[in-house]
C-alpha cells in the first residue's frame, strides 16, 4: 500500500471493454503522477490508500480488471512531510 495524494478526475471515453465505467483519479505519489481507479469517491486534494498489483484488480472488482493502481480509502488526517 501506499499513500497519494488525488491531483484531479481523469476522463477518458474511449476505454477498452474491460475497463467499463469506472471512475478514475490522477493521483501523486511524491513526484510521479499515475492514474488509479476510484471506487470510494475521494476528491482533488484527499489523502488516499492505494494498493497495487493483485490487490488493485480485486479492489476495482475483479480479478480480471485491468488495473494496477487502486484507491482503498481516504485518509481523514495526514500532514505532508516535507523535506
Amino acid at each position: 500500500m501506499k499513500i497519494c495524494r488525488v491531483e484531479k478526475p481523469l476522463v477518458a471515453t474511449n476505454r477498452i471493454p474491460g475497463l467499463e465505467h469506472k471512475y478514475m483519479q490522477v493521483v501523486r505519489d511524491g513526484s510521479t503522477l499515475a492514474v488509479a481507479v476510484d471506487p470510494v469517491g475521494a476528491k482533488p486534494g484527499d489523502w488516499v490508500i492505494c494498493v497495487g498489483s493483485s490487490a488493485a484488480r480485486e479492489a476495482a472488482g475483479s480479478k480480471e480488471y485491468p488495473s494496477d493502481l487502486t484507491i482503498v480509502g481516504i485518509i481523514d488526517h495526514w500532514e505532508e512531510e516535507q523535506a
